[in-house]
């Protein structure tokens, strides 16, 4: 017959210490994977795919990190994926900004067009309008001169030699 053996107490608060001490390890690598994750979103473009360790996870590094990330990679790779196409709206919307000073100018300068022609045109229609005026003012200045005109009588020219003796 096999014995059965209960661990002691002693032995289930040392597996008890050393749980809690992986899951504050744990914890501790979460956050840093979320503030990295934060640094991603707020565009920090250098991205280390290796998160960053406090000097008491080093000791249990690679077997804790491999727990904590096995479970999570989906949710990383989904989240990273997310990340790259925020990453390029953000760069397709610079762009655009970085564009709007010269779509502002060319639609400036199509609807100028369109004001300047008019001006033009008026420009035109004035001076015509301006000669047009001048001419008439000079046809009613020669007939209103000639409609004043008095016919005075006409003498003939006495000679110089006739008024002095």
């Amino acid at each position: 017959m096999t014995e059965i053996t209960t661990p002691n107490f002693p032995d289930q608060l040392a597996e008890i210490a050393y749980l809690q001490e992986e899951l504050q390890i744990r914890d501790q690598l979460v956050q840093q994977l979320s503030q990295e994750l934060f640094r991603m979103v707020k565009g920090n473009s250098q991205f280390m795919t290796g998160s960053c360790r406090s000097g008491e996870a080093d000791h249990d590094g690679p077997a804790i990190q491999e727990q904590v990330t096995a479970p999570n990679n989906g949710e990383i790779y989904q989240l990273r994926q997310s990340v790259q196409e925020l990453t390029e709206r953000c760069q397709m919307l610079e762009q655009v900004i970085q564009e709007f000073p010269q779509i502002y100018r060319r639609k400036f300068t199509e609807r100028m067009q369109v004001v300047k022609e008019r001006i033009s045109l008026l420009q035109r229609e004035n001076r015509r309008l301006h000669s047009e005026l001048q001419s008439v003012s000079y046809r009613l200045a020669v007939r209103s001169r000639r409609s004043t005109e008095v016919d005075l009588p006409r003498f003939p020219r006495l000679s110089s030699a006739g008024l002095g003796s």
